[in-house]
Parts: structure tokens; sequence; C-alpha cells
């Protein structure tokens, strides 16, 4: 039986590149984000089985419109990737609008509470009962980047996310996994390569990675059966300040 993976930001960058590479694997993948006509486009350049459905994740009743769907063509949800969010440009704390970080939090955490709440309560129901949710943290979920305090934020909760629903899902053979992700060649990390603001204030460019290698290993992680789970996996540029970061 074909396997139904939902995957958020679906459009561009890592959600596109584990979209596509879940579609070659033989799953069912619905692509969602804000805007249809990117979801399309990235369909359409994916090679098997797929559908695109615009849905603001921020927006509660368009997450409940969206699993609606989903229950009722597929009548089962398999994966669901969290993968959406935004990243905004680095500000101290005092410099942040009270609207860039609600917006961040809308997104990045509300958004994915809103998609992991709706799996689950559709995952218990349904028969064969349970599957898995994949949380995109990041590296950031553990070592922030100086002026990052509304997205470090955001991916520490994510952490809290994962853990509390790999408990809670016991019961029901739900499975949850964190991927933190650092420095993949998205277009939200590209401007990294060319020089980004490290701890003691100089400026200098990262090491990037090929999207290829996160699809690769969400790949690995929705394949497991649900009797096995990688609790957190950590994929990054080798060489990227990480390890001794500051």
């Amino acid at each position: 039986m074909t396997k139904t993976v939902l995957i958020t930001g679906a459009g561009t960058g890592i959600g596109k590149a584990c979209a596509q590479e879940l579609m070659r694997a033989d799953y069912h993948v619905i692509f969602t984000g804000r805007r249809l006509e990117v979801l399309q486009e990235a369909l359409s350049e994916g090679e098997g089985s797929g559908e695109a459905i615009a849905c603001d994740i921020s927006d509660a009743d368009g997450v409940s419109d969206l699993f609606a769907a989903i229950e009722k063509t597929h009548g089962r949800l398999d994966v669901l990737f969290n993968n959406a969010g935004i990243f905004t440009v680095g500000k101290l704390i005092d410099e942040i609008r009270v609207e860039e970080w609600q917006r961040m939090i809308d997104i990045n955490l509300t958004g994915s509470f809103l998609c992991a709440r709706a799996a689950f309560s559709l995952m218990r129901r349904q028969d064969p009962i349970g599957g898995r949710i994949i949380n995109n943290g990041s590296i950031s979920a553990y070592v922030p980047r100086p002026g990052s305090v509304p997205y470090t934020t955001t991916k520490h909760a994510m952490t809290g996310l994962t853990k509390c629903l790999s408990l809670d899902g016991r019961s029901f053979n739900i499975a949850c996994s964190q991927i933190d992700i650092g420095n993949a060649a998205s277009d939200i990390a590209v401007p990294l390569g060319q020089g980004a603001r490290q701890a003691r204030g100089d400026v200098l460019p990262e090491p990037l990675m090929d999207l290829q290698h996160v699809a690769d290993a969400v790949r690995y992680m929705a394949d497991l059966p649900l009797s096995a789970n990688v609790q957190f996996m950590t994929i990054m540029a080798t060489k990227m300040p990480y390890i001794g970061r500051g």
C-alpha cells in the first residue's frame, strides 16, 4: 500500500527537495504551503505520485480544512514532515519589533503545533493506527547564532514538542523524530556561504552542503518501521562553525 506523506513548506528549499525525494521513493506526497503556483511547479518537477494543496499553516481553520481533505481523499496520513519555517535578519532583542516576533512564533511554532495536532488526531483514529511525525528543528535548537532570539526560541520549543509527542504517541503507535539541519544550500542559507556574523563579531563565509543529503536523511527516517525511530538527527556541512561555535 502506498504511504501518504504531508510536507509543509514544500514549494522551495528543504521541503521541495524532501518532497521530490519521497515521490521517487513511491510515497504519495502532499505538497503544502501558502502559494499554490509555487507548489504546483515543485510538484511538476518531481517524478511520482503527489498533489498540491495551498494552506497557511499559521491559520487554525486552514489547517483543519487541509487535514479534513486528506482524510476524505486518502483515509489516512502515514508521515508528516513539519518543515515550514522562516528566519529573520539578525538583530539584537531590543531591535526586534513585536510583530516580527509574533510572525516567527505563528509560523515556526504555532504552525508546527497545529499540523502536529491534526496529524496526531488522524493517526490515532486511522486503521491501522499510528504514523510518524518528523519535526524540522535546527542547529539553533542547541547552539544559537548571534542576533537570533525569535528563531532560536522557536527551535528550542520544537525540541520540547518533539519530546512530548514522542512520549504521548507511544500508546497510539505514533513515532516522532526531529532532524536538526545545519547549512543546507537552500535559498534561506545561501547568504551564509557569502558571509555570516560570528559570535565574536567578525563576518566569515560558511560551508554549505547539498540539499540532497537532507532529503536522503528524511527519507531514511520516513522509511523506518514504527517499531524504530531516529529520535534526533543532526546533519550539517562538516566544516560549519557548530562544534565549538563561538
